[in-house]
């Protein structure tokens, strides 16, 4: 039996453009570039994902460090099967098929 986990996801997480060191969890050959808390949320809901709680305006406090235009706000609580990692793989595979999906209409 799986044990269903709790955890927050930044929106800077998977964001291509942030170094590992201001957050980014995600290798940078899967992570997404520019990814929006919308597109988030809608990969999380493909993948029925729990989603406990959503807060646009929470800022990382990693990235205050870094410049206006490399910051997103944002964040969701999600409850998962899988641990963080492979739920934020997950979601990054999601958001790329959507946007494939999106770009060929």
């Amino acid at each position: 039996m799986f044990k269903v986990k709790r955890f927050v996801i930044w929106v800077n997480e998977i964001d291509a453009r942030i170094p590992r060191k201001y957050g980014r969890e995600v290798p940078k050959n899967l992570a997404v570039d520019r990814p929006s808390l919308e597109e988030i949320l809608e990969a999380a809901q493909a993948l029925r994902l729990n989603i406990i709680n959503i807060d646009r305006e929470a800022l990382n406090p990693r990235v205050s460090a870094l410049d206006e235009n490399l910051r997103v706000n944002g964040r969701i609580v999600v409850e998962s099967n899988h641990g963080k990692s492979k739920t934020l793989k997950l979601i990054t595979q999601k958001v790329r098929e959507f946007r494939k999906l999106h770009r060929k209409k």
